[in-house]
């Protein structure tokens, strides 16, 4: 089942000590890249998450977000005056440097890293914490990417049943366009015979006539459609595969136009390209 790259996620852990938010955001990318914004105090789970991450994607770029509220009026907080002057100091330095600064408060001081303290808060307990959030997180954005694949999935699916009708109609029609090349191919020669002689009618006869044979197009243009339809079936990742089946059906659309004998197969022709560049686009979701 493909999966697409683009997905949200937000999980909320209650504990007792506070609580514990972890926002994901997936987008296209053509390798994984994951980034993080995290309190200081999660930074020595950095290397887990990001093994976690690697685990359960291949591509795309995420961006990680999350944020701890700590419960305050426990009776083991404590404020931390030197950190908070410090801060303060900091903010009015900047604040002099600027002409339209606004003024910071108390209790943005008190959110800044370090001014709250809480004794029986350890930092293995908020660790443990996030990287339970980020994995419910994760597992969020998986179910996301997996909903959004299905629905790629079927846009690819009427495209390719759409390429297959217009093979159809090739193949419907292709021995009445064989038929009328050969009678112009005749008329050609009954007009070129006394101009041009015998070894070099054979080979316009040879040239002409691989120019009207499409089928070996048309059977390549099948084969792919096959091998798309098993890629969109199997567990992994599938988008650079299909990036490259796209190019491969584009290549026989475009012999196919390159043939042309007649209005129809030109019009099959830019038809299939339509469809193609259709499914390209999709599949750039892809993971």
């Amino acid at each position: 089942m493909p999966r697409s790259m683009t997905a949200y996620a937000r999980i909320t852990e209650e504990n007792s000590w506070g609580s514990i938010t972890c926002e994901l955001r997936s987008v296209n990318h053509r390798f994984l890249e994951v980034g993080f914004r995290m309190p200081d105090v999660l930074r020595e789970s950095e290397t887990v998450l990001r093994d976690m991450t690697r685990k359960k994607l291949t591509r795309g770029k995420i961006d990680c977000s999350v944020q701890i509220a700590f419960n305050h009026s426990d009776a083991g907080s404590t404020l931390d005056l030197e950190v908070a002057q410090s801060h303060i100091e900091i903010a009015q330095a900047i604040a002099n440097k600027l002409s339209d600064a606004a003024p910071i408060s108390a209790v943005d001081i008190m959110q800044l890293p370090g001014v709250i303290k809480d004794a029986s808060i350890e930092a293995s307990q908020v660790n443990k914490a996030g990287k339970k959030a980020f994995d419910l997180a994760l597992d969020q954005m998986l179910e996301g990417r997996e909903r959004e694949g299905a629905k790629l999935a079927e846009m690819v699916e009427q495209r390719l049943a759409g390429i297959e009708s217009q093979i159809a109609i090739v193949r419907e029609n292709l021995p009445e366009i064989l038929q009328q090349q050969r009678t112009r191919l005749h008329e050609k020669l009954n007009e070129l015979k006394e101009q041009m002689d015998e070894q070099r009618l054979e080979q316009e006869m040879v040239i002409i006539a691989n120019r009207a044979d499409v089928d070996e197009e048309l059977d390549r243009l099948e084969a792919h459609i096959s091998e798309i339809r098993l890629a969109l079936k199997s567990k992994e990742s599938i988008g650079r595969r299909l990036d490259f089946l796209m190019q491969e059906l584009n290549r026989e659309a475009n012999t196919l136009g390159s043939k042309s004998i007649s209005s129809t197969t030109t019009q099959v022709s830019v038809e299939l390209k339509v469809l193609i560049e259709q499914m390209r686009e999709q599949i750039q979701n892809i993971e």
